[in-house]
């Protein structure tokens, strides 16, 4: 990396940059609150409310993944032709107007429907929206922008589960869920009126360097070009195209399958609901600093490097978990804390490493859907874990032998391998 992007790893954004930011962390936010940790609340109360066993009511969270992958490509395409702004904005609309139909839903079917567009539209703004925000305004520095945006994640784990379930508990599933909502839709307006879809929108260069270093060592050209010479079919015949979607997806399948269960893990191990939030409260706080320390790692060294620190780290926080030992368990709490941010940095960092900015639009329509089907599979492993051993130990077991196999797949992946910015830094094509 050249010295002109060694000179900060915690800031040197403007302040439009830090919106760009900010922006996402809050659109991470409600996406981990409404899909993943909220569902620790919204899940039992609606099987509650209807009467419906709560196992098929959790299996409702894979068919929303398999669906959100329609989804994953409508949005891809859209974010192509009408921008990562616009398309966010839509996503955050119809995320809190079905939040609002999943409150009122009274019967599974209705409640699957909503679940699924609310998958489909905030996964696809957080994600295929946001993703390419990060991709286009801080090509270098994604590694740690990263670190920052996914602090919602975190953040989320910290103060949206609280409040849904304070929500939950006084107004009850239908009203509870009005006031998360309601905030989506202002930050989807918020977005449309603030957020542009490229530095160069606010005069200003990708990563808020000055015109000279911009010219001297990015690749200048072909700035507009959403597709940076791909195609679909030519994205699914490439090796690093694969080996990117499936290792991110992996580590978000395995993050997403602990985090949805945690507060119904930690009560089988013996704690109270109101213990069991504590603990998810005081992980996801140590999670802020895990999410801005793995970014950290991935900006000074690589983000192929940070993916292996990053999988023996879960690995050893996995195995703690599963000793079911009070050293083991509290020894976890802090491990799995550092680590929720993290898998997340890399579903955007990789993929930006190794295809670059330009075009970035196009791969991440192609390989966001392919990381939500991985991600997808982890509802379908709990759900059977609870369904064959009336518990998540075994799931755990299963996350620890797919955690291995993915060390071993990243050791094949080239990081910057498509990365025309990277090329031209490096002397490896002309600008």
């Amino acid at each position: 990396m050249a010295k002109s992007q060694k000179k900060s790893i915690i800031g040197g954004f403007s302040r439009s940059g830090w919106g760009v930011i900010i922006y996402c962390a809050a659109m991470f936010w409600f996406y981990v609150g409404m899909v993943n940790d909220g569902s620790n609340i919204t899940a039992p109360a609606f099987a509650e409310k209807t009467g419906i066993d709560y196992s098929l009511v959790l299996s409702m969270g894979t068919v929303a993944g398999l669906v959100g992958f329609i989804f994953f490509l409508i949005f891809g395409q859209v974010n192509i032709r009408i921008g990562a702004k616009k398309t966010s904005g839509i996503c955050l609309f119809l995320a809190g107007a079905f939040y609002i139909g999943l409150g009122l839903a009274n019967s599974l079917l209705v409640y699957a429907i909503c679940l699924c567009v609310i998958t489909g539209s905030v996964m696809s703004g957080g994600y295929i929206a946001g993703g390419t925000l990060v991709a286009k305004w801080f090509p270098k520095k994604k590694g740690i922008v990263m670190g920052y945006t996914t602090m919602g994640h975190n953040l989320a784990s910290a103060f949206y589960v609280p409040m849904i379930a304070f929500l939950v508990a006084t107004l009850g599933l239908q009203k509870g869920v009005m006031v998360p909502s309601i905030l989506v839709i202002i930050l989807g307006v918020l977005g449309l009126l603030l957020i542009k879809n490229t530095p160069q929108e606010k005069n200003e260069f990708p990563d808020n360097v000055t015109e000279e270093v911009y010219k001297k060592e990015y690749y200048v050209g072909h700035e507009e070009d959403v597709t940076g010479g791909w195609t679909a079919g030519k994205l699914l015949t490439k090796k690093e195209f694969w080996l990117a979607a499936v290792t991110t997806g992996i580590y978000q399948l395995v993050t997403v399958g602990v985090m949805t269960q945690l507060v119904v893990r930690n009560m089988q191990l013996g704690f109270t609901q109101v213990q069991a939030i504590s603990i998810m409260t005081v992980l996801a706080a140590i999670g802020v600093f895990g999410s801005w320390l793995f970014g950290v790692i991935d900006q000074k060294w690589g983000t192929k490097k940070a993916m292996f620190v990053f999988g023996i780290w879960y690995i050893f926080a996995l195995a703690s978990n599963i000793t079911e030992t009070k050293v083991g368990i509290y020894l976890s709490v802090f491990m799995i804390g550092m680590a929720i941010g993290g898998s997340a940095n890399f579903t955007t960092s990789l993929p930006a490493a190794i295809f670059g900015r330009h075009g970035f639009e196009k791969v991440n329509s192609v390989i966001f859907p392919v990381q939500g089907i991985i991600t997808s599979m982890n509802f379908a492993l709990s759900g059977a874990s609870i369904a064959l051993t009336g518990s998540l130990r075994g799931v755990y077991v299963t996350f620890i032998c797919v955690l291995v196999v993915n060390l071993i797949l990243i050791h094949f992946v080239n990081e910057h391998k498509y990365n025309k910015d990277f090329m031209v830094e490096n002397h490896e094509m002309d600008n």
